[in-house]
Formats: structure tokens, C-alpha cells, sequence
């Protein structure tokens, strides 16, 4: 079900790509089967719907990864806590999957050398925290489905949340600030998924025990929902211009979709008095806009001269 070459370069095992032959009774199934309702609230939720549609905040996105630093260094302590428990040592991949050491230089990155001093866990992700210090100490088995949960969405989705992100804050092309995204010993992502997966269903578990990771992997779910609710509660507060990846960049518009005059046009025809104050703000700034605007004053000047004579 698995292999594990060696590369000459020092870059780690490179997993091949094999044919699963896969059951209803295997864990990996179960747990996508038992997830999908949920996982597809979660990619419904305002945050994420913005995020995908490039419409990201800085600042919004500075405390999402201050959130999932405080998830990920909780997350990775208690699996080294439980590195060798037989429920979870075949899933013990640290140089592969740990992400709370790159989220920590993202974190340097956009807040600087002093950043700890700077953030706080949030409400939210407190008790998404707290949850997962109680199941590592408490019921460690528990973690396949926080690692399931995270590991596997970050290798999926959170590759396409990368690009978005680096193209809507336009961060640098080296990858500073994304980090988090970067998967540098994993050189094939749907190889390690199938072996992760693999690992997971030859795990010696009863059906009761496989329900119970499907229970708690809902949950991890719903904790992953209350942090994205409340980064959009936060959202509010925040005075920031929201960049728009998803849409062109109108002109010297910067990207600002508020600058743009088709923009204006459209809200001011929807019945926004401020935005026909913004239309014309916005005709002015346009080359066009200004021949016109000039055409039409010296056309009413000379009809102004000729009504005097």
C-alpha cells in the first residue's frame, strides 16, 4: 500500500504513488464520508468564501495565522507527547507535517523580532486549543482525527489558499509569509496523502473506536468554524482596504476595486448616495473623465458669454 524511496539530494523519502483498494469500513473512508456534511459548512463560511474569492485584509489575515500558530504548537505538543502511542506512532511524520515552527518565522515576518510579544490566543481558538490538550492527555487516539483534520486540508485546499494569498497581499515570490503553506519534504502532496491514509486504515482499531475519530473529527471541524467566525467578527473592526484578487486591475487603480469607475457606477445605480459622490470622484481621476469634464465646462462657459452679450 506504501512505499518509501531515497533521494541522493538530501531532500528525504519520496513517496510513490500506488493504487488504493479501499472499503467502507476504512478508517480514511469513514472519516471523509462522516466529514462531508461539515467540512463543506466549513468551506461555506463567509471568511473562507472571501478568502477564495481573494478578498483578504492583511491585518485579517496577520491574526488567522497568529490562530493556527497557537493550533499547531498545541497540536504538535501532544503529538510529541504521544509520538510513540500505538494508536498514533505510524502517523508520526515531524519533518514532514509539523507547521508551528514555520508559522512562528510567518510571524516574525509580518510582525517582527518581538512578534510573541504581540499576539494572544484568541476566545475562539482557546477552546479549540484546550480541546486538544484534553484529548492528548486524556484519550490520545483522539489525535488522528485533529491531524486528519488539519494536516490533510492543509495539503489539499491550503494550497490553493496559498497562491490566493500571495497574489492578493502580493507577498514576495520567495515565499516570506506563507510559510505555513510550504511542505519542503513532501515532494509528491497526493503520494503522502495516499500513504498517510494508508497508515491510518492498517491502524489496529474496533468500529466503536473508528466512530468515536469520526465524532471528534466533526468536532475539530466546528472549532476550525468558531475561529472563522470570530476572524469575521474581527474583520469588522478592522479599517483596512480590502484588496480583490479576483477581480482585474482597473488602470493605476492599484487593484483597489473601490477606485474603480465601473464599481462606482454599478453602486451608485443601486440607490448609495455616497457612491454617486464616489462615481464622479472616480470619473474625475480618469483621463477620459477629465476631457469630458473640461469639454462640458468650456462648452457651458461659452453658452454662459453668449446668454451675457
Amino acid at each position: 500500500m506504501e512505499t518509501a524511496g531515497t533521494v541522493s539530494n538530501g531532500g528525504g523519502p519520496v513517496y510513490e504513488e500506488k493504487e488504493e483498494t479501499l472499503s467502507p469500513e476504512d478508517l480514511s473512508e469513514m472519516l471523509a464520508a462522516g466529514t462531508k456534511e461539515v467540512h463543506e459548512k466549513a468551506e461555506n463560511t463567509q471568511f473562507v468564501k472571501d478568502f477564495l474569492r481573494g478578498r483578504i485584509r492583511k491585518e485579517l489575515f496577520k491574526l488567522g495565522a497568529v490562530a493556527l500558530y497557537y493550533t499547531y504548537s498545541a497540536m504538535e505538543e501532544e503529538i510529541e507527547r504521544n509520538k510513540d502511542h500505538p494508536h498514533f506512532a505510524p502517523l508520526y511524520f515531524p519533518a514532514e507535517l509539523h507547521r508551528h515552527e514555520a508559522l512562528a518565522r510567518d510571524l516574525e515576518y509580518f510582525y517582527g523580532p518581538d512578534w510573541e510579544s504581540q499576539v494572544s490566543c484568541s476566545p475562539a481558538t482557546q477552546r479549540y486549543v484546550d480541546r486538544i490538550h484534553q484529548v492528548g492527555q486524556e484519550d490520545p487516539v483522539l489525535l488522528v482525527a485533529h491531524a486528519y483534520t488539519r494536516y490533510m486540508g492543509d495539503l489539499s485546499g491550503g494550497q490553493v489558499l496559498k497562491k490566493v494569498a500571495q497574489r492578493a497581499l502580493k507577498l514576495p515570490p520567495t515565499g516570506e509569509g506563507l510559510e505555513f503553506y510550504q511542505f519542503e519534504a513532501i515532494h509528491s502532496a497526493k503520494a503522502f496523502k495516499q500513504l498517510y491514509r494508508s497508515r491510518m486504515n492498517e491502524l489496529d482499531l474496533n468500529v466503536e473506536t473508528k466512530k468515536k475519530l469520526v465524532d471528534e473529527a466533526v468536532k475539530a471541524f466546528l472549532f476550525n468554524m468558531e475561529v472563522f467566525d470570530e476572524l469575521e467578527e474581527m474583520g469588522k473592526s478592522i479599517q483596512e482596504e480590502v484588496l480583490d484578487a479576483g477581480m482585474p486591475v482597473h488602470g493605476t487603480t492599484g487593484g483597489d476595486i473601490s477606485k474603480c469607475p465601473y464599481y462606482a457606477a454599478q453602486m451608485a445605480a443601486s440607490g448609495g448616495k455616497a457612491y454617486v459622490c464616489q462615481l464622479a470622484m472616480a470619473v474625475l481621476r480618469h483621463p477620459t473623465g477629465q476631457v469630458l469634464c473640461a469639454t462640458w465646462c468650456a462648452a457651458l462657459a461659452g453658452l454662459l458669454a453668449w446668454y451675457l452679450m
